[in-house]
């Protein structure tokens, strides 16, 4: 029975440890703020790595669903709980931002899957390239829409997500966007691994490796295919909150094809197929971009360069298709998939 929980002890552990240390201030702003944008790496990365690699299909414009989870989760939050000059009074009193907002950043998420409704719909009828086309147009037609909405600021960006944190603290002080982070990091984790488990993850794997065959089979490739790129789409969502909520602002240009082109380089990186290879490749990725980040421009020019000579010495990425419990058979002792 303590085998089977280990898992969630060592992650609650982990979580206290990150939250006193954050409380305490024994963690500088910096490596919080690297901690943090780890967490929505590996959200991304999880997320299009149920596209790209479980179902095989080519998506290219996450950044834009990311970016729309932004925006509905900043303007929701500023709307319900913070005074803004556009805006004006909140809705709501500041005081209930403390339970409501895990609420604003799954409105957002929502919000992005239904947006991945422009990418499932075509994907009935093209796979490979030119599903890869429509993906990138789906970003740049959703950045350019938001760019055109000068209501929200336009191509200025969007500021107040602050107060809504600020709103949190002064009710209980504690690092709300560290607690925040980590528990929507591992629920997507969690749930990414218990669908790819189930009876549609079987469909998505059958679709992987002959869509005309799954047809056969009585595989409905239709609605798998509709509720993958939603559900994919809806966490890419989360994580553009959570990311708007770190930063304390958000600009369409932050989700452009570059954004888009980083979470390929982690899905990649880590292995197709391989949930295990999606989070480490976030977290050592999440690592190279500080470690680079003195070369400035250079990092765009290095970063490539490393996944190129990956191509070419271990294509298949860090995992290939496998999970840690593949190549360390007794960690499958301590939790259980039913």
């Amino acid at each position: 029975m303590f085998r089977k929980y280990t898992v969630q002890l060592i992650l609650v552990t982990l979580g206290g440890i990150i939250t006193y240390l954050a409380y305490e201030e024994l963690i500088g702003l910096y490596t919080l703020s690297v901690l943090m944008f780890m967490g929505v790496n590996i959200i991304m990365s999880t997320s299009l790595n149920l596209v790209n690699g479980n179902m095989g299909e080519f998506s290219c414009g996450h950044a834009g669903f990311m970016c729309v989870g932004a925006y509905v989760s900043s303007l929701l939050g500023v709307l319900l709980f913070s005074k803004d000059k556009i805006f004006g009074p909140p809705l709501l009193n500041p005081d209930l931002a403390i339970y409501f907002f895990p609420l604003v950043i799954i409105a957002g998420g929502i919000a992005a899957a239904f947006a991945g409704l422009l990418v499932a719909l075509p994907s009935y009828k093209t796979r490979g390239d030119y599903l890869a086309i429509i993906t990138i147009a789906a970003n740049y037609i959703i950045i350019s829409s938001i760019e055109n909405l000068n209501v929200i600021g336009g191509s200025r960006g969007f500021m107040g997500m602050k107060k809504v944190i600020n709103a949190m603290e002064d009710i209980i002080y504690l690092p709300w966007m560290v607690i925040w982070v980590f528990v929507f990091t591992v629920a997507t984790v969690w749930a990414l691994r218990r669908y790819t488990s189930s009876t549609f993850g079987k469909g998505v794997a059958a679709i992987c490796q002959d869509e005309v065959a799954a047809e056969i089979m009585s595989v409905n490739t239709n609605k798998i295919k509709t509720i993958t790129f939603m559900l994919s789409s809806g966490l890419a969502g989360i994580a553009g909150g959570l990311f708007a909520y770190i930063i304390g602002y958000v600009n369409p240009g932050s989700f452009n094809i570059l954004k888009s082109t980083e979470a390929l380089v982690m899905v990649y990186l880590g292995g197709m197929g391989s949930l295990s290879g999606a989070v480490l490749s976030a977290i050592l990725f999440t690592v190279l971009l500080e470690l680079l980040r003195p070369l400035q421009i250079i990092k765009w020019v290095v970063i490539p360069l490393l996944l190129i000579v990956l191509m070419q010495f271990r294509p298949e990425g860090i995992m290939g298709n496998r999970e840690l419990s593949d190549i360390f058979p007794r960690l499958k002792r301590f939790y259980k998939f039913k």
